[in-house]
């Protein structure tokens, strides 16, 4: 079967998240709601969003401290947005396509040291 190009963009996109988030201590990727989340300890740091409800975003939502979020959309609403549903707790939503690995992994491992175990926050660089 041909993969059309949109298809192979969104499999390196995926790929490329999973390949962040699972890079930190105890990572795990569970699928829910038919698409992947990344978690720590039954808790979760990310979701990697593709076409949500058909809004045509290729995304990962990962939470952020107070103020963050709207900071971040304000200076930047090509690449942040407010999710739906848990936006309203302060997490962001990242275009893909508008950022780079090492802005990516921040974001990540500041949304993960939100949730994992003291411990766990002390193994991340």
């Amino acid at each position: 079967m041909e993969t059309l190009p949109g298809e192979a963009m969104t499999a390196s996109q995926v790929a490329r998240v999973r390949r962040l988030a699972l890079s930190l201590p105890e990572a795990a990727e569970q699928e829910a709601w038919g698409a992947p989340t990344f978690r720590i300890r039954k808790r979760i740091f990310a979701y990697y969003v593709e076409n949500h409800h058909q809004d045509g975003r290729v995304a990962v939502w990962c939470n952020a401290p107070l103020g963050v979020q709207e900071m971040l959309v304000r200076s930047d609403p090509r690449t942040y947005f407010v999710p739906p549903y848990v936006g309203v707790n302060g997490w962001i939503g990242v275009l893909l396509d508008f950022i780079g690995d090492d802005a990516l992994r921040e974001h990540l491992v500041e949304s993960y040291c939100m949730v994992a175990p003291k411990k766990l926050q002390a193994l991340v660089s």
